[in-house]
């Protein structure tokens, strides 16, 4: 024997009512900026405006708490980081011999840099030859793909000029060895 059959009003009715008490529950949400509220008094006072459609759950974050400013860098603690050998607060001075050592192997290493940016760059330039690449054995039934290496080489070239730039930029703002 189906329930439903016999005595549908009996078992629809309390369900719809039930049903009917949930969605009436939910009061009106008003979005003030990043806040949200369900005060509509105070909504309204603050030019609110009304959420609509769908259920909203809003989950308050967790704020941590501010750790001073040696804990931060494991001092004064059993098992701490120990500061590095040439690390120094940022208040304290570098003698200026120190600092000419630093400025020489920075000096150095954007030299290396740059002279190894420059043999990319130079070899793009070749591999891409005006725009004009060697096509490959693959490019050769497929202009598609051909296109698409021409593409992704002129935007290496690109960045290859750009990275070349960039060093360049860098090393012109180190101070010459001279003037200290």
């Amino acid at each position: 024997m189906n329930v439903f059959s016999s005595r549908p009003a009996t078992v629809v009715a309390p369900l719809l009512l039930a049903l009917s008490a949930a969605v009436g529950a939910q009061s009106p949400i008003y979005r003030c900026g990043n806040e949200y509220t369900n005060n509509p008094g105070n909504a309204q006072a603050r030019g609110c405006r009304l959420v609509e459609g769908g259920n909203l759950t809003i989950v308050e974050g967790t704020r941590p708490a501010a750790a001073p400013a040696g804990a931060a860098a494991g001092e004064g603690k059993p098992g701490g980081a120990p500061k590095a050998a040439g690390a120094r607060n940022a208040g304290e001075r570098v003698d200026s011999s120190e600092q000419r050592a630093r400025d020489s192997d920075a000096r150095q290493i954007l030299d290396q840099e740059l002279q190894r940016a420059q043999e990319r760059l130079d070899e793009l330039r070749e591999e891409y030859n005006k725009g004009q690449p060697e096509r490959l054995a693959s490019e050769r039934s497929n202009p598609q793909r051909y296109q698409e290496r021409v593409a992704d080489l002129k935007a290496r070239l690109e960045r290859a000029e750009s990275d070349v730039a960039a060093i360049q930029r860098e090393i012109a703002r180190l101070k010459p060895a001279g003037e200290r």
